[in-house]
């Protein structure tokens, strides 16, 4: 959580989920979404070349699709905690992090697997321009 979203706030996050996080990982599969800072061009702001290299040779970066924001877990998790952490008013920076932390460690040790319930049928119909017509 920051105050700003830029791209050297992306890739300092980038660069704990690294070195912080996954320390003894060979590989850091992350999948998210198309914002604009999200990209191996941020770290190379952030990072002398040799570090933003380090680090990219760390990532296997999956970009969720533009036109199937209904693929997006990320947005489905958000919008959990929204409904059930951020519902209120909450006084500063510090709480938050306190609250968002605690929701996740909850969320987490639940481990439920998404269910669902759009199938492909239903997306033919909702998203029919964007399949070809045969």
């Amino acid at each position: 959580m920051t105050n700003q979203r830029t791209a050297i706030d992306w890739a300092q996050q980038i660069q704990s989920l690294i070195d912080v996080h996954y320390p003894e990982a060979e590989l850091v599969t992350l999948v998210m979404d198309n914002l604009n800072t999200h990209t191996g061009a941020s770290l190379y702001k952030a990072f002398p070349p040799e570090e933003a290299r380090r680090l990219l040779a760390k990532l296997d970066i999956h970009y969720t699709p533009k036109h199937g924001s209904w693929l997006n877990m990320a947005e489905i998790e958000l919008s959990i905690l929204s409904r059930q952490c951020l519902d209120r008013r909450i006084p500063d920076q510090a709480a938050l992090k306190r609250e968002t932390a605690a929701w996740q460690e909850k969320r987490n040790a639940l481990a439920r697997p998404m269910e669902w319930r759009f199938n492909n049928e239903d997306a033919r119909v909702k998203l029919k321009k964007l399949y070809p017509t045969l």
